[in-house]
């Protein structure tokens, strides 16, 4: 760590726990140079949240923090490693290949956030790739991870894009270097525990599972089974998240085990995208040939992560290893419930449902929903926003999308019966999402140096339940010839 510059500012601090705590899921490491940054992007919000001065951030310092190339005095930057299933094939060794874990910062709140790069040059988990990134894909996990942030949906964040003068080849040929500054509650993933439960040392499963514990959901601490518990959480937040991914139409694209964090936050946007007209298989990535990943699929998939994970903890759920799989089966076995709670209780609220509205009746209200806009691919997010304006007695735009009109009045007549609140609905349907159309638009023209249109772009999605004027374009489906949509990962 000899050639990384020291930043002379002695309120800036980062702590290095997860370096020092578990050094066996780590390597030390040191963010390549980068021979002209320029700040792109910075999220002040988030940057004053954290403790650190945005007019800082801006000088050659603060770039030089976001680079990983100038770091505090005592700082000890590292490469995590993990495992991970990747399309269901089971991968040992992986880690961050391009990033680096700068350290753990306690914010205003007094809550630990870990400080991390992406793009910032190979390390030993690169495994042939340039560990570099461009500019395109890294403003796009800044759109979309404040996007989400805005929907309230849990997520890691980020604090700003940097150019880094750097030309980088891919294979629409070169293209301008960049890195991603990201914060976190923890970079801690189910592929962490893969990792750790292969250790030859089985102390480090344990030592990773009580961080986790402490971090993320310490009342487990407490329980006679404090590692069951700790599934049990895992998998409560993960059900919860899933739901509310599928409740704004959100598809992640690449739910491998090393993107599942055990915070329940969402992390690595890379071929992501929202669905324009609804369809439950609906895939974006272009390596997701099989679907597996696909709008419809998220929850089954995310309850096969969660049996990984169950996987890595059985050491430590019971000493016989019977009991322990009976044990992890019986809490994984919640996890459909779970799910179904949290979906259910999202559509009441994107309904406009009274909460003791009986299970089964809108159960099937729902279903039968979610069928008409599957036959008529109708434009989900719209579409709810013109069921508000139904409940407030102008159905005629929102009956207008629908080729079989007779079923959709029947349906809206069981539904108005329940007196749907349709202000309750405006609070929870967004007006605006980072439409694909919008965001290719604004990447597009930020790779060649415009960065206007994702600025507005991100003031609309910053505040997506709030219809204001002049931003009707952001509220509207996708032009006719804008086509079938692919997104990519970036490496």
């Amino acid at each position: 760590m000899e050639n990384v510059s020291r930043i002379p500012q002695p309120t800036l601090s980062l702590q290095a726990n997860f370096a020092s705590d578990l050094p066996e899921l780590s390597i030390p490491w040191q963010a390549e140079e980068t021979p002209e940054p320029r700040l792109l992007v910075i999220n002040e919000p988030l940057a004053a949240n954290l403790g650190l001065d945005p007019e800082w951030l801006r000088s050659q310092d603060g770039v030089g923090l976001l680079t990983g190339n100038r770091v505090p005095e005592g700082a000890a930057p590292v490469a995590q490693a993990y495992a991970g299933h990747q399309f269901g094939s089971y991968v040992p060794r992986l880690g961050d290949g391009r990033a680096l874990l700068l350290g753990e910062i306690t914010d205003t709140g007094g809550h630990r956030r870990d400080i991390h790069l992406k793009g910032s040059g190979r390390t030993p988990f690169a495994r042939g790739g340039d560990g570099r990134a461009v500019v395109g894909p890294m403003l796009r996990e800044y759109l979309i991870s404040e996007a989400m942030h805005g929907l309230g949906i849990p997520t890691t964040r980020s604090l700003a894009v940097v150019a880094t003068g750097r030309t980088v080849l891919r294979e629409e040929g070169p293209l301008r270097g960049a890195v991603l500054t990201r914060v976190a509650a923890s970079h801690l993933r189910v592929g962490s525990f893969q990792y750790a439960r292969n250790h030859e040392d089985p102390a480090v499963l344990r030592r990773l599972a009580d961080r986790a514990v402490e971090l993320h959901h310490p009342a487990a601490a407490q329980d006679e089974n404090p590692y069951l518990s700790l599934l049990r959480g895992v998998m409560a937040a993960q059900a919860g998240l899933v739901a509310q991914w599928l409740l704004v139409g959100f598809v992640h694209g690449v739910m491998n085990t090393d993107n599942m964090t055990i915070s329940g936050e969402t992390i690595d946007y890379g071929p992501c995208a929202f669905i324009d007209a609804f369809d439950r298989n609906a895939v974006y990535s272009s390596i997701d040939t099989g679907g597996r990943y696909a709008y419809g699929n998220q929850p089954a998939v995310a309850q096969w992560n969660l049996a990984r994970f169950a996987e890595a903890l059985l050491p430590l759920l019971h000493e016989d290893q019977e009991r322990a799989v009976s044990l992890a089966t019986e809490a994984l076995g919640e996890f459909p419930r779970e799910f179904g709670t949290a979906f259910s209780a999202g559509m009441r609220a994107k309904l406009g449902l009274p909460a003791d509205s009986p299970d089964e009746t809108v159960g099937t209200l729902i279903d039968d929903l979610l069928a008409l806009l599957q036959q008529d691919h109708v434009d989900y997010t719209q579409f709810f926003r013109r069921l508000g304006h139904g409940a407030r007695g102008d159905l005629g735009p929102v009956q207008a999308v629908f080729t079989d009109r007779p079923a959709f009045d029947a349906w809206t007549e069981r539904w108005l019966a329940f007196g749907p609140d349709p202000a309750a609905m405006e609070r929870t349907n967004p007006v605006y999402i980072p439409r694909n159309h919008l965001v290719e638009e604004a990447l597009e023209a930020a790779t060649a140096e415009d960065l206007a249109p994702l600025h507005r772009l991100l003031e609309a999605v910053s505040e997506p339940f709030h219809e204001r004027p002049g931003f009707e374009r952001y509220a509207e489906p996708p032009p006719e010839d804008f086509g079938r949509y692919r997104t990519y990962c970036g490496t």
